[in-house]
């Protein structure tokens, strides 16, 4: 009897939320603890961490996504109060966000035509189905915003999650190379280009070197969902509609 606790203890969590939201919970304090006695290294990013830990342990133990997204939804819901609340140290840059607001705004069109054409693009040279150049199209924005866009434009929201978080590990493992390589310097333009790039998991890097950085990420991110939301249907219907 005492044998088959643990066991049957096993089975019974699993089965319910609490498993989803304890295993994500303590994925990410494992990885955080990584990434700091790695002293912040890219490769060691505590989201890419918490996602291979989480994918392995879901492989292990046979359970599908959808039990384990019953109780990663709790976390997935802080997403929007997140970004919301990015409002603040950007508030605290405001008179540097006025001088720079022109070449920002154009930057901000460049950027978003850049994330969307690039993707649909490359997806229609390898050959890439129509729903999956929908679901591929809204990649550069954070996860919420990219699964609505998804549904609207005909794509399928879960797999364009992936693809989000994808887009934004890579873009915080590479992205201080590249601004290193390209020679830039200023915290608010590494900043921009990051958050237009990488969205929330690169705005999280971005806060992780610099406040001025992740100040103007979290304004890259927010500005990047709104633009490419009113931009991405018309996009779609011209380009990928047969």
């Amino acid at each position: 009897m005492t044998d088959a606790l643990p066991g049957e203890l096993w089975l019974a969590l699993s089965d319910t939320p609490l498993f989803g939201l304890t295993a994500t919970l303590l994925a990410y304090t494992l990885a955080h603890r990584l990434a700091l006695a790695g002293r912040g290294h890219p490769l060691l990013n505590p989201v890419v961490t918490a996602v291979a830990l989480l994918m392995g342990l879901l492989w292990l133990t046979g359970i599908d996504y959808a039990s384990y997204f019953e109780g990663a939804r709790f976390i997935h819901f802080l997403l929007g109060p997140a970004t919301v609340a990015m409002a603040v140290p950007l508030y605290q840059q405001l008179p540097r966000l006025r001088r720079m607001l022109g070449p920002l705004l154009l930057t901000l069109l460049a950027g978003v035509l850049v994330n969307v054409l690039s993707a649909l693009l490359l997806a229609r040279w390898l050959g890439g189905s129509e729903v999956m150049l929908r679901t591929l199209s809204p990649k550069s924005v954070t996860t919420p915003v990219a699964m609505g866009i998804a549904a609207e434009v005909g794509g399928i929201p879960s797999l364009t999650a992936v693809f989000v978080v994808v887009t934004g590990i890579f873009g915080a493992v590479v992205g201080q190379w590249v601004f290193r390589v390209l020679q830039v310097t200023d915290n608010a333009a590494r900043g921009f280009a990051m958050g237009l790039a990488a969205h929330g998991i690169g705005t999280a890097r971005a806060f992780q070197l610099n406040a001025v950085m992740g100040a103007f990420s979290g304004l890259a991110l927010a500005l990047a969902a709104l633009l490419t939301a009113a931009l991405l249907p018309a996009i779609v219907d011209v380009l990928v509609s047969p």
